[in-house]
């Protein structure tokens, strides 16, 4: 993995976290990059700089490189690590949501590679994306796990104030997009067998992802509104081409996705999905500045978690290695 840039803050686990000093300008938004997405701007453009930013949870997957897209200060992370090197089940999301909240984002765009599970969403579509449904386990999904429970209501876990102006951005920029997707977000690093994926079909959801849960509810809890912008790579495993016929996978919904997309849907493989993440790069990155530019300066979160509960968390102590609250 490519040597961090040093740190410009640190602290001890004794004192009480400080966040990082930022560019002149605060971050209204943060853009967290997905598969396929480890560079948002050009980093030796004036006014952009890299900052590692101490936790008290440990290290976040990358730098955080602050710059301007879409006429707006933007701070950028990759979940994966600069390298994807960092697998969806050992992702520091809780350091990833506390630096970008330390920074003073207010606005998260995350960008994600999903499957397509329902031939509504064939391989190439963009989807904004408004439920999710939990399949993962083990992982460290609330800042409230000591000395306070806070309840998240998430009954919309994605900023609908956000979803409606990426929206109307991505229509205004001639995008092509499904405005509305259930996500299934597995354990990963495996992909789905074909009968999980039907069954995910059935449960009514359009895509599967490996990394938007607990992301986006890290981010509730710190009073950050989402909106995911997600690029279907593939038809799941439920709607890809069986050497068995009869299979699930063969029948109608399998047509339908052929129909759709104008083409044989490839059975999912890690080649495949950055192969088409690559080539859909420039697009990605056209609907993200689209959205971005769209959040207006006085946007504001809800506010789902107490304003005094969540300063208490951003009070927490910072180490420089490791994490005082890992």
């Amino acid at each position: 993995m490519p040597e961090a840039p040093p740190p410009r803050t640190s602290a001890s686990p004794e004192t009480a976290a400080t966040p990082a000093t930022p560019a002149p300008e605060r971050p209204l938004v943060g853009v967290i990059g997905g598969s396929g997405l480890y560079s948002l701007f050009d980093e030796s453009a004036a006014g952009t700089e890299t900052l590692v930013v101490p936790t008290p949870y440990g290290e976040t997957s990358s730098p955080i490189t602050v710059g301007r897209i879409g006429g707006r200060t933007v701070a950028f992370l990759t979940r994966h690590g600069a390298d994807h090197s960092v697998p969806p089940h050992q992702i520091n999301y809780r350091a990833n949501i506390w630096a970008l909240k330390s920074l003073g984002v207010r606005a998260i765009v995350s960008s994600a590679a999903v499957g397509g599970v329902s031939p509504e969403v064939p391989p190439g579509t963009l989807v904004l994306t408004d439920q999710f449904i939990d399949r993962t386990w083990g992982r460290p999904d609330t800042f409230f796990d000591r000395g306070s429970v806070q309840h998240l209501a998430a009954a919309d876990p994605f900023c609908p104030a956000l979803h409606s102006l990426a929206a109307s951005a991505l229509t205004g920029a001639g995008e092509v997009f499904s405005s509305t997707g259930t996500v299934v977000v597995i354990q990963g690093p495996r992909f789905s067998t074909r009968a999980e994926s039907v069954w995910f079909r059935a449960a009514g959801a359009h895509t599967v992802n490996m990394t938007l849960v607990p992301e986006v509810t890290l981010a509730a809890e710190l009073n950050i509104g989402t909106v995911n912008l997600s690029f279907v790579t593939d038809a799941d495993a439920g709607l890809a081409p069986s050497a068995a016929p009869g299979t699930a996978a063969g029948t109608a919904a399998g047509e339908a996705t052929d129909a759709a997309s104008g083409s044989e849907p490839d059975s999912v493989s890690a080649d495949l999905v950055f192969r088409r993440l690559r080539d859909a790069q420039p697009r990605i990155i056209r609907a993200i500045e689209a959205i971005v530019a769209a959040i207006p300066a006085g946007y504001e979160p809800r506010e789902l978690i107490a304003a005094d509960e969540v300063a208490r968390v951003m009070a927490y102590a910072v180490a420089e290695n490791g994490g005082t609250h890992a």
